[in-house]
């Protein structure tokens, strides 16, 4: 029973078991098992140690010659095209500086992914009409991302002086002071006269020359040591803004780009719901309808000649009308009920969990209704969950949960049976997610061999 359970929602998926979704370091967001090392030292005393703190130093020491190379790349290319605008040349020069742009993004990319950790897709591709330098020239010019990576070249080079000059400052200053000490004890003559001087004219001299004072100096340049790699994380902080931001696809773009794929999903799904439909009505409905024009066609024949046959086989038609019916309500409740549009998602679902083979427990606790779309989706939802336990599961309970959490609708459906439930390629599930996710929806599925299973979908309130 497992394995037609398994096959029913597919395999492949790596279940959701309940210890939180995952970051990239395989830390639980939600406060289960965790893959990250626990350190008994503090972060703060960590810090400056870490092999991040300095991943993100080179970051910044590097940014200063970089910067000095994009600033300057940009200045003289676009100054050059612009100046040759009175000329033909002036556009594909300016195209050029654009595009050379773009290529030095890429290298900025790759290094904040080395060195800040920062995954940064690929902006948007240029849009060419055609083929030809003209038309590669054109796109380059209208490309957002072309003038985006000029905006960055322009900008990063004085914020790349400014934490260089921080970084380095605090670096220099924490680990000196810190480490005075040592170097005072052993080179006391090139520390100062017997110590570090901090003011001294032929009149008046001050040295650090005494434990206290030494002691005092090596607890400041501890404090400043400590400090140092949050300063420099802060400032790595507006890299990674204007990497993200300038660097990468714009949000109109990947909007667009997102609203693309959900029209073709719902596309697809509009297509497949009419095939469905027609399938249905076609080996069903259409199909006793059929049969039933037939036998009546024989029992008028038979009216004259044997009125008792006659009367059976009216009889019998009868029947195929009454199931003829039922499969038409049963299908118009498939698309859209009527419950759902006169009483709500509470009572519709209630009606669909009453006609699943095993018993199912609904609570709603909705003081207000979604969007008229949102509550078909959910609706639609749960009637394939609970048709795939009836199905599939080997259940003997169920239960539908349904809540409002600020402005998202969530849906969880539970049931005890042998687990094995998938989101893989090619099952049910799998297009249960893409319909939901044509929606800014999320399914998620917790279904660990042997049961239980716990499907949970996040819908948006309002779309």
């Amino acid at each position: 029973m497992a394995t037609q359970y398994g096959s029913q929602y597919g395999q492949g998926y790596a279940p959701y078991s309940g210890g939180g979704f995952h970051d990239g370091e395989g830390t639980g967001l939600h406060g289960g098992g965790t893959g990250r090392p626990r350190h008994r030292l503090p972060a703060a005393l960590r810090a400056p140690v870490e092999a991040r703190s300095w991943r993100e130093l080179a970051y910044v020491l590097l940014s200063l010659p970089i910067g000095i190379l994009l600033f300057t790349y940009a200045v003289t290319m676009v100054s050059l095209g612009a100046g040759l605008l009175v000329t033909f040349l002036g556009i594909p020069v300016l195209a050029g500086a654009l595009a050379g742009c773009r290529g030095l993004g890429v290298l900025e990319r790759v290094r904040a992914r080395g060195l800040l950790g920062l995954d940064v897709a690929e902006p948007e591709p240029l849009r060419m009409k055609g083929h030809g330098p003209l038309a590669w020239t054109g796109a380059v010019l209208k490309s957002g991302g072309s003038w985006r990576a000029l905006l960055y070249a322009v900008l990063q080079f004085p914020w790349a002086v400014f934490s260089f000059v921080v970084a380095v400052v605090l670096w220099t200053t924490g680990w000196t002071l810190l480490t005075y000490p040592l170097w005072f004890w052993v080179f006391p003559m090139w520390a100062g006269q017997g110590g570090m001087q901090l003011y001294g004219d032929e009149h008046h001299r001050i040295y650090l020359d005494n434990p206290f004072e030494i002691t005092v100096t090596a607890l400041v340049g501890l404090l400043i040591t400590l400090a140092t790699p949050w300063i420099v994380r802060s400032l790595t902080t507006v890299d990674r803004v204007l990497v993200h931001g300038l660097l990468g696809p714009s949000r109109l773009s990947a909007r667009v780009v997102e609203l693309e794929s959900d029209r073709g999903v719902v596309v697809d799904t509009a297509a497949a719901d009419l095939r469905r439909i027609e399938r249905d009505l076609h080996d069903g409905a259409q199909a006793r309808l059929v049969a039933l024009a037939m036998d009546l066609g024989l029992a008028k024949e038979k009216l004259t000649e044997d009125p008792r046959a006659a009367a059976r086989m009216v009889d019998e038609a009868h029947g195929e009308v009454k199931t003829a019916l039922q499969e038409l309500r049963d299908l118009a409740r498939g698309i859209h009920p009527a419950v759902l549009t006169d009483r709500g998602l509470d009572a519709a679902l209630s009606a669909v969990a009453s006609r699943c083979t095993v018993p199912v427990k609904v609570t709603a606790d909705l003081t207000a209704r979604p969007a008229a779309a949102i509550e078909g989706i959910a609706y639609f939802t749960v009637s394939e969950l609970l048709q795939n336990i009836s199905k599939h599961s080997g259940a003997r309970s169920a239960s539908v949960d349904v809540w409002r959490a600020e402005d998202r609708l969530m849906l969880q459906v539970v049931d005890d049976g042998v687990g094995g439930a998938s989101t893989s390629s090619g099952s049910g599930l799998a297009g249960l997610a893409e319909r939901l996710d044509a929606v800014d929806g999320i399914l998620v599925v917790d279904s660990p061999a042997g049961g239980p299973t716990r499907v949970t979908a996040e819908l948006p309130w309002r779309r």
